[in-house]
C-alpha cells in the first residue's frame, strides 16, 4: 500500500507542520502533559490523513465483458433510470457510497477508449441525496470497449468533498482498473450500464475497486 499522489502535498505539509510544532513545544524542556496531548492527537490526525490518501496494491484479472467496480464503498442504488446527460435513454444505475474510511481513488470499469469526460461545478448536497447525481460537483466519464459498448461512471462530490480530480480526456486509451481519478473527503460513484447487463452486486454490499465484478455485459 502506498500514498496516492493527491495526498503528497496534504500529508507531507501536515507532517512538516507537526514536526515543527512538536520541536517548538518541546524545546529544551521535558515534555509536559499538554505536549504529550498535542503530540498524540497530532499523530492520530496524521495517521487519518495518511489512511485516507492510501492507494492499495491490487491485482486485476478480468475476463471479456466483466465490469469491475470503479471504487471502494457500499452499494446504495441498483435501479433502472433515465440518464439525461450523455445517453439520453434508460440505463441500469449502480451507485457506490464512499465513507471517509474508504479508499477514495477511482478506476476504469473496463478497457477501451474514453469517449466523454466533462467536469461540472455544482452544489454539495450529502452524497446519498437523490439530486446529488445531477446537482453536485461532479465529473462524467464514458468509456467504450472494442465492441462499441459504452459505460458511464460519474464522480460525485459530497457535503464534505469539494475537490474532484480526474486524469483522462476524450480519445485516451485505458485499461480495466486504471487509476483515473480521486475525490477528496467523502462522496459517491454512479455507474450507468446497458439495460441487459447481468448485475452481480446487490444493495448494501461492500465492494472493492479493481476487484469486485459489478456486472457482466451481454
Amino acid at each position: 500500500m502506498t500514498l496516492h499522489r493527491e495526498g503528497f502535498g496534504i500529508v507531507g505539509g501536515y507532517g512538516l507542520f507537526y514536526a515543527l510544532l512538536m520541536a517548538i513545544m518541546i524545546g529544551d524542556e521535558a515534555p509536559n502533559w499538554a505536549t504529550w496531548l498535542v503530540g498524540v492527537l497530532g499523530f492520530v490526525l496524521f495517521v487519518l490523513f495518511a489512511q485516507f490518501f492510501r492507494i492499495p496494491k491490487r491485482s486485476i484479472n478480468t475476463v471479456d465483458g466483466e465490469i469491475v467496480c470503479p471504487s471502494d464503498g457500499k452499494i446504495v442504488i441498483v435501479e433502472k433510470v433515465h440518464e439525461p446527460e450523455f445517453f439520453k435513454e434508460e440505463r441500469m444505475q449502480v451507485s457506490i457510497f464512499m465513507s471517509p474510511l474508504n479508499v477514495h481513488a477511482q478506476w476504469t470499469p473496463m478497457p477501451g477508449i474514453i469517449r466523454y469526460a466533462v467536469y461540472h461545478a455544482g452544489k454539495y448536497l450529502v452524497a446519498w441525496h437523490p439530486k446529488s447525481s445531477t446537482q453536485n460537483e461532479r465529473t462524467t466519464i464514458v468509456v467504450e470497449n472494442d465492441k462499441g459498448t459504452q459505460v458511464m461512471f460519474r464522480q460525485i462530490a459530497g457535503a464534505v468533498a469539494r475537490r474532484i480530480r480526474y486524469y483522462v480526456k476524450p480519445g485516451d486509451k485505458v485499461e480495466a482498473g486504471e487509476n483515473v481519478g480521486f475525490i477528496k473527503f467523502g462522496s459517491r460513484i454512479d455507474l450507468y450500464l446497458p439495460l441487459d447487463a447481468d448485475i452481480k452486486v446487490e444493495l448494501d454490499q461492500k465492494v472493492k475497486g479493481r476487484e469486485t465484478v459489478v456486472a457482466v455485459l451481454k
